[in-house]
C-alpha cells in the first residue's frame, strides 16, 4: 500500500462559470500532518471541499486509501473514515453540545452509547466540551465552538481528519490546546490535512507542507525546510514565517 493515504492528481474544479482549481497535485502521507498553505483565494478551501465531494472535480483523480473517490457522494466519503471540519465549523447551534456529539457518533442513539473511553479522552483534550455538555452549542464562544467541531470530527475513529483554519480567531491559550490535541491525534496514527493561516501553528505541527497559488500547488516538501528558508517563504507566501 502507498505511503500516501490521500492523493490528488491533476484535479480541476469549476464552480458555476468560475474555474477555481487548475490541476492540483497533492499527496498526504499516511500518519503525518500535512499543512496546506497559501494566500487568501489560492484555492485551499476549494481543494478541501472537492476532496469531500461537496464540490465535484471536473477533471483529475482523487484516491483515498487506494480507492478512487473522485465521483463518490459526500456521505460515502465520510463513511470511508474521513472527517471534515469546515471553516464555519458546521455545528448545530440550536442543539446542545451533547446532542451535537450524539449526532456525530453515527452508531449512537444517545450519549451513553458513545464510546465512553473515547469520550473521556476528548474531555481531557477539550475540557470545555464536558463543562458545557448540556448547553446550547450556539451559546459557546468561538474557541469553544471550534473545540466542539473538532470533538465531533474525532468522536469516532477516523483515518483522515481534514480541518479548515482551526486556529482562526482563537486566543493563544486555546491555540496551544488545539496544537496539543492534534499532536495526540497524530500519535494515535490519524492522518491530518490542515489549512492554516497561523504560521506558528503550522511550524509547530506540520510534517509536510503544500503551498497553493492561483489554484495549483506551487511547492511541496518538508515543513521544516520551508520554516528554515526565509527566501522560500517570501517567494511563496510573501512573508517570513
Amino acid at each position: 500500500m502507498s505511503d500516501n493515504l490521500l492523493t490528488l492528481s491533476g484535479v480541476h474544479t469549476h464552480i458555476g462559470a468560475y474555474h477555481i482549481l487548475h490541476g492540483v497535485d497533492l499527496a498526504v502521507p499516511r500518519g503525518q500532518l500535512t499543512m496546506l498553505l497559501g494566500r487568501n483565494g489560492a484555492g485551499k478551501t476549494t481543494t478541501l471541499r472537492t476532496i469531500m465531494g461537496l464540490w465535484r472535480a471536473s477533471q483529475g483523480r482523487i484516491v483515498f486509501n487506494g480507492q478512487d473517490i473522485t465521483a463518490l457522494p459526500t456521505p460515502q466519503i465520510a463513511g470511508l473514515g474521513v472527517a471534515y471540519v469546515p471553516e464555519n465549523m458546521g455545528i448545530f447551534a440550536d442543539l446542545t453540545v451533547k446532542e451535537n456529539m450524539v449526532l456525530a457518533a453515527r452508531g449512537a442513539r444517545n450519549a451513553s452509547a458513545i464510546d465512553q473511553e473515547r469520550l473521556q479522552w476528548i474531555f481531557s483534550l477539550f475540557p470545555a466540551v464536558e463543562k458545557f455538555w448540556n448547553h446550547p452549542a450556539g451559546k459557546l464562544s468561538g474557541g469553544q465552538k471550534q473545540m466542539l467541531a473538532v470533538s465531533r470530527a474525532i468522536v469516532e475513529p477516523r483515518e483522515l481528519l481534514i480541518i479548515d483554519e482551526p486556529s482562526k480567531g482563537l486566543a493563544p491559550a486555546i491555540i496551544n490546546n488545539m496544537i496539543d490535541a492534534f499532536g495526540q491525534l497524530k500519535a494515535k496514527g490519524v492522518t491530518i490535512l490542515l489549512v492554516e493561516q497561523n504560521i506558528n501553528f503550522a511550524k509547530r505541527l506540520g510534517d509536510t507542507v503544500a503551498v497553493m497559488d492561483n489554484g495549483v500547488v506551487v511547492h511541496a516538501g518538508a515543513m521544516k525546510e520551508l520554516a528554515e528558508n526565509e527566501e522560500l517563504q517570501h517567494s511563496l507566501l510573501g512573508l517570513a514565517l
